[in-house]
């Protein structure tokens, strides 16, 4: 299901039609996939059989499936879009290269699998990483994007809000786990995960949850994701005590989190257009790291959403792409000791000409 009407999908495919030309490319291989849905409003899958989109630097865009499935892919007649069914013993990657310019290299996208990739690098010899070329395409966010990106963070925000009510000791990660499931597919069409992670298991990033049972003044991490009807994304992290109480807590355990706030907040003070991803990395990352926590910050400071739950920009050091408005990312520094405790504070911004709009606000405090 989608919220996008097909003008906005034709404009998408004639921007990346400027784009390919623009980097003197000779057309881009989009398989099936969040990109895919991007630019034809389609979520059908693939398999062995090759679905892919093929668009050209003069704009003609190709989509290549199998006859068995073009009932399914709910591309209208009138799209602008060119489906073209193969029959098994014909050759899907020569009708896909047909709309495209061989004689220059192509950008093929990272939903293409080995087996694809090397069958149209039979028939293009040179070809790029399309989130490297092409990332640009799907970084900045339309206002419609933005909005349903806004519907997420209200609707996972709702989540949350829930959350204090249930860390009762004596309750296991998994029973707690079970309900947030059952909240989260009340706000969404799909439940993405579910982490809860006390005392210990809060100190593994990327726990999920387990019969571990809660104990009053147990730390806990819940992270939680859900997929919109329209394929956007949510994803929230707080940070939790059992029993609410913060006097039942050890005071480095208040002293680390008085830090990580002080990380999240500078760094979506400091997230504004001009910035780079690495930069915004460093900022979040030097606080930590002049509290003494900096080698239990072991992950990137976030990543961008879209319909995919992970999509450029990836906020890591090293990164210099330069951040623009109307992208959107996750905010999300983290302390994790191990055997210990672990923390995360995560929100989704966006960048307006000013800087970073949260699309989180449920209570950032440790509750």
């Amino acid at each position: 299901m989608t919220r996008i009407d097909q003008t906005t999908f034709a404009h998408r495919r004639q921007r990346a039609a400027q784009l390919v030309a623009a980097h003197s490319l000779g057309g881009l291989v989009v398989g099936t996939g969040a990109e895919f849905a991007y630019l034809t409003g389609s979520w059908a899958s693939s398999h062995e059989r090759l679905t892919a989109l093929a668009i050209g630097p003069d704009g003609r865009a190709v989509l290549v499936a199998p006859l068995t499935d073009i009932a399914s892919l709910g591309i209208p007649a009138d799209s602008g879009v060119e489906v073209r069914g193969w029959q098994d013993g014909q050759d899907p990657y020569a009708l896909a290269v047909e709309a495209l310019d061989a004689t220059k290299p192509v950008a093929l996208d990272s939903s293409l699998t080995a087996d694809h990739v090397f069958a149209l690098q039979v028939l293009v010899p040179d070809t790029r990483l399309a989130t490297d070329t092409l990332a640009e395409l799907f970084m900045a966010k339309e206002d419609a994007e933005l909005a349903e990106l806004a519907r997420a963070g209200a609707a996972i925000d709702r989540v949350h809000a829930r959350v204090p009510e249930l860390l009762v000791a004596g309750r296991t990660e998994a029973q707690v786990a079970e309900e947030l499931d059952r909240l989260i597919m009340d706000e969404h069409e799909a439940v993405d995960f579910v982490i809860v992670g006390s005392g210990e298991n809060g100190a593994n990033p990327h726990h999920d949850f387990s019969e571990r049972v809660l104990s009053r003044g147990d730390v806990v991490v819940v992270d939680l994701g859900g997929t919109l009807d329209s394929g956007y994304h949510s994803d929230c992290t707080r940070t939790y005590i059992v029993g609410g109480n913060t006097e039942d807590v050890d005071p480095e355990v208040l002293r680390a989190y008085d830090v990580l706030t002080q990380a999240h907040q500078a760094a979506v003070t400091a997230a504004r257009p001009g910035i780079t991803a690495g930069e915004l990395d460093a900022v979040a990352r030097g606080v930590i790291e002049q509290a003494g926590y900096g080698e239990y910050f072991t992950h990137r400071l976030g990543h961008g959403i879209g319909l995919a739950g992970h999509e450029a920009p990836f906020i890591i050091g090293g990164n210099d792409t330069e951040l623009k408005t109307g992208m959107a990312f996750s905010i999300e520094p983290g302390i994790y000791l191990p055997g210990k405790w672990g923390m995360r504070l995560e929100d989704i911004v966006y960048l307006d000409d000013d800087g970073a709009v949260s699309l989180n606000n449920v209570a950032r405090g440790l509750r």
